[in-house]
Parts: structure tokens; C-alpha cells; sequence
């Protein structure tokens, strides 16, 4: 009777423990294609402040401060360098678009963060792991996490590879902004369905072509053609985005289009 008794704080304070940590790190560090050394960096990087109001620990908005700034000088870094001719002004649009709370939000769902996030009871009942300013800011601190844990270099990796194409993108044109930014923006203006990308490819790997139909506001719009699932992506967004901000009349389902022909307009050079 006894030792079971004094087993049972053991017991539950295991429990509290493992409920503590029971969402699945390994995934994460996966798709940010970094292994952490100090699996707390990444713990307290996707802990969001209404988990801490419940649960007690640490969360992760000193994180997201010093994210903010890594972020902000690796983008800086790399405009630099690539566009030597560019003035002050232009580089700063560039980088604005690329930082901005949509477009990481963007990112974050790419790398399916908000799966991540803790949140106390209310924040997760209500959306909050696809919430934008939520998934910008744990963006931020999973970037901070990084750089803590493998140094600037790792850190660096990671903004290069989750951002370039966004950089490419907003290169040639720092209004387009990307297109999945701004149609996602658009639908959650209006109150309209969260946009929905349905992806398809063909061709061998050294010369694949990506389709991509988004469906959204009770529409289809595609497809679209590119030689990245990105690029199929944007120019599908740019159809939806079109034909529901009333640049073109909305139909069931909107003439299909390709993201490499150059010509016409800037988000189809690139």
C-alpha cells in the first residue's frame, strides 16, 4: 500500500510530463531540415503565451524578437548581393513584401508549423494554429531557435532555402507581393473559404511541370502550369485573385495559364 502510494506522484508528474511534450518535434525539424542539439530551443519557439497562461514555462515572443532581426538580416544580406544595382528604396519594398506577417504565415503553413504551436485551450479552439500573426511570429522564433542552436550559418540555410523563391518573386516585382499572399489576404477580407491548392506533375524529374488549380469562394481557377510546385502555385493565385477581385468576371472554373511564359506580366517571367 505504501510504495504504491508514493509511487503515484512519480507517476503523475510523468504524465504531466510527456502531455507537456507530446506533440511530435521530429516532424518539424524535418521539414526545417535542421536537427536540434537542444530540443528546448524548438520546444519554447512553438509555445505560444496562452499555453504559458495554462501551463506555466517559457514562450516564445524573445524568440520572435531576436528571429525578427536574423530574418530581417539575412533577407537584407542576400538582396544586397544579388541586386548591386538597385537602390535603397527598391530593396527596401523588396524586403518589405518578402517579411511581411502574410507572406511568413505563408511560409509557416508551408513547413505545416501551426501542427506545432501549443496553445492553452481557448487559442487552440479557436484557429489558432492557422491564425497569420500567430504562424508569423512562431516563424520567427523557430528562425531565432535555429540560429541559437547551429549558429548563424544554420540559420542563414534556413531562411535561404524557406524565402528564395519568394525573393525571386518579389525581385522582379515588389508589388505582386506573391499572389498566394494576396489572394489569402482577399478571402479572409471578403469571409470567403480559405483558398485550397490541388497540385498535380508530369514529365521526368529533370523536366517536370507542376499543375496547380486553387478552389476558393465556390470556385475553381486553373490550371496552371510551372516548372515548380511554387510557381504553378502563384500563377493559379493570380487567376483566382483576378476574378474575384473583379479584374476578370468569376466562373466555375477560370482558363488555364502558365507561369513561364514570359511576356506580359512579371510573375510569369520569373
Amino acid at each position: 500500500m505504501t510504495s504504491r502510494q508514493s509511487a503515484m506522484p512519480s507517476t503523475m508528474s510523468s504524465l504531466a510530463s510527456a502531455e507537456q511534450l507530446s506533440y511530435d518535434q521530429a516532424a518539424l525539424q524535418a521539414d526545417l531540415g535542421h536537427r536540434f542539439g537542444d530540443p528546448d530551443l524548438l520546444r519554447d519557439a512553438t509555445t505560444h503565451r496562452s499555453w504559458c497562461a495554462e501551463n506555466g514555462g517559457t514562450s516564445n515572443e524573445r524568440l520572435e524578437f531576436l528571429g525578427d532581426a536574423v530574418l530581417g538580416m539575412v533577407i537584407a544580406d542576400q538582396l544586397f548581393g544579388d541586386h548591386p544595382g538597385l537602390s535603397e528604396g527598391h530593396l527596401a519594398m523588396i524586403r518589405a513584401a518578402v517579411v511581411s506577417a502574410p507572406a511568413l504565415a505563408d511560409v509557416a503553413r508551408g513547413i505545416r508549423l501551426g501542427d506545432s504551436i501549443r496553445f492553452g485551450h481557448g487559442e487552440s479552439t479557436s484557429g489558432g494554429s492557422d491564425k497569420e500573426s500567430i504562424l508569423a511570429d512562431a516563424l520567427e522564433a523557430v528562425i531565432a531557435a535555429v540560429h541559437l542552436d547551429g549558429g548563424p550559418e544554420a540559420a542563414e540555410a534556413l531562411v535561404r532555402r524557406l524565402f528564395g523563391d519568394r525573393l525571386v518573386l518579389a525581385a522582379v516585382d515588389p508589388g505582386i507581393q506573391d499572389y498566394k499572399t494576396r489572394l489569402q489576404e482577399l478571402a479572409a477580407r471578403e469571409s470567403i473559404s480559405t483558398p485550397r491548392y490541388v497540385l498535380t506533375d508530369e514529365g521526368p524529374d529533370h523536366d517536370k511541370r507542376f499543375h496547380a488549380v486553387v478552389e476558393v469562394a465556390g470556385g475553381s481557377h486553373g490550371p496552371a502550369t510551372g516548372t515548380s510546385r511554387k510557381r504553378a502555385e502563384q500563377a493559379a493565385a493570380r487567376m483566382a485573385f483576378d476574378a474575384i477581385g473583379g479584374t476578370t468576371p468569376p466562373t466555375a472554373c477560370t482558363p488555364s495559364t502558365t507561369a513561364d511564359t514570359p511576356p506580359t506580366t512579371s510573375l510569369e517571367a520569373t
